[in-house]
């Protein structure tokens, strides 16, 4: 094998493992929310905050977590990062309130956010765009589709064992161990970062706290109503700081983030299409958690394990079929048609009676909306790095799972409000797939008429592509 070949799969299966703890932080925790609410005495409005709080850390840093990258080496900001999610982790592990809990939960959201744009950013260096990169980003999208369904699966076998603080303390063996994989097969970061550059403080802090109260105050709304000054107030927050971003960034001599390439076609329209591609998994993911246990009335276990079918779709369709399709059709009607696949898999789950069977009821569909969600996040992920140079990497990595985290956030909150307004059980279930059946559709309109206008990838790169893997 080529030494240059194994040089990159060394890098690729460490950043693949960084996605991977990433995901599983995210998922892992699902498949815990009955046992947590008993053990902790929390409310199912207040439950959610467990999930969101995750999610809204890490969106409202990753864009300076993917600038740190590009000022001070992105190698250092992924090993910063993870070793931040490991002892975070492990808090988390030996919480015993639900504040803390939170808190801990913030801090892995804090070590994400420095993780994973930097991930991209190295995957983006690393690999030539074109074919390698697809197939790169075939790959990395694999781990985290699988990490995210390996992840509630394993979260399942750690509530019914050692019980579910546990799905916490999993995450501290992984995230040294990756840490030292990093820093010994990932080479130090080349000298075209823009090391003494600036940080731009005022757009990070207005930047973050935009989001943030954003992400609040639509959460607010599922406990109260969208005109209370409980929601109000922080949304009008959000609001006020991401103007005051905007103007900050378009004076700014070195912008936390470039407008100009922010405002990319390609990039814009992918981010787009991923905060409703997971606004939409994510509010399955969480009402299909409630629906299995409290319901159906499964054990931990078997809700984790009856989401095997998206693993197993994960793996083919990442890994395989993705790159294969998108050599013929490009990445926009790609993502176009895995959202249409996730909204007709959603749709059907709107058949789903109070005593669902796994095999007839469940399973079939989940083989749908695994597939199409792959299919959605390999096509993503290549339009959104199509045209970035190296320096601007770290930023488009951060915009893209910033887009993801802030969509996962915002979608979940609006998802729940509109569960559990008058309904419960199975209607409840209901109500809350509709909605994300809503987003994904309205995801694939907005990649099969925007992006796809945007010239995404351009021809000559498709037929490129097509020649080399054929």
């Amino acid at each position: 094998m080529n030494p240059a070949n194994t040089s990159k799969n060394a890098v690729l299966a460490v950043l693949c493992g960084v996605i991977a703890v990433a995901v599983i932080d995210l998922s892992v925790v699902n498949v815990a929310l009955p046992s947590i609410e008993a053990e902790l005495g929390v409310s199912p409005a207040s439950l959610q905050w467990v999930v969101v709080t995750y999610g809204i850390a890490v969106a409202g840093l990753l864009m300076l977590g993917g600038r740190l990258g590009d000022l001070f080496g992105h190698r250092r900001m992924l090993a910063g990062g993870l070793a931040v999610l490991t002892a975070a982790s492990a808090l988390g592990g030996f919480a015993d309130s639900l504040t803390v809990l939170i808190l801990a939960r913030a801090g892995q959201g804090v070590g994400a956010a420095l993780a994973v744009p930097n991930a991209l950013g190295i995957l983006s260096r690393t690999f030539a765009e074109g074919p390698e990169r697809t197939r790169a980003l075939g790959v990395f999208g694999a781990a985290g589709g699988t990490a995210a369904i390996g992840g509630s699966i394993l979260g399942g076998l750690l509530v019914e064992g050692p019980g579910w603080p546990w799905v916490f303390f999993v995450n501290v063996p992984l995230g040294v161990a990756i840490v030292a994989a990093a820093l010994r097969a990932v080479p130090a970061d080349a000298g075209e970062l823009a090391r003494h550059g600036r940080i731009d403080l005022v757009g990070a802090v207005t930047l973050t706290v935009g989001l943030a109260a954003l992400a609040f105050g639509v959460h607010q709304s599922v406990e109260h109503t969208w005109l209370s000054a409980a929601t109000l107030a922080p949304l009008a927050l959000g609001a006020a700081a991401l103007a005051a971003f905007g103007i900050a960034e378009s004076r700014a001599a070195e912008p936390l983030v470039s407008l100009r390439t922010l405002g990319k076609p390609s990039l814009l329209w992918a981010n787009v299409t991923s905060a409703l591609m997971w606004a939409s998994f994510l509010g399955l993911i969480y009402a299909a958690t409630l629906f299995t246990q409290q319901v159906l009335g499964w054990s931990p276990l078997a809700a984790s394990s009856s989401t095997i079918p998206m693993a197993v779709l994960s793996i083919v369709a990442n890994a395989i079929v993705a790159p294969r399709i998108m050599t013929r059709i490009g990445p926009a009607v790609t993502l176009a048609g895995g959202l249409l696949l996730m909204a007709a898999g959603l749709a059907l789950l709107l058949r789903v009676p109070s005593d669902a069977s796994f095999l007839t009821d469940l399973a079939p569909v989940y083989c749908v909306i695994g597939f199409g969600l792959d299919l959605a996040e390999v096509g993503s992920q290549v339009a959104a790095f199509t045209g970035i140079r190296g320096d601007e990497a770290g930023m488009a990595g951060g915009a893209l799972e910033t887009a993801r985290e802030m969509g996962g956030a915002l979608g979940l909150a609006v998802l729940t409000a509109a569960a559990v307004a008058g309904a419960t059980g199975t209607d409840s279930f209901h109500r809350s797939i509709a909605g994300g059946a809503l987003l994904a559709l309205l995801g694939s309109l907005v990649a099969a008429t925007l992006l796809r206008r945007s010239g995404g990838v351009s021809a000559d790169e498709n037929r490129e592509v097509a020649s080399c893997t054929n």
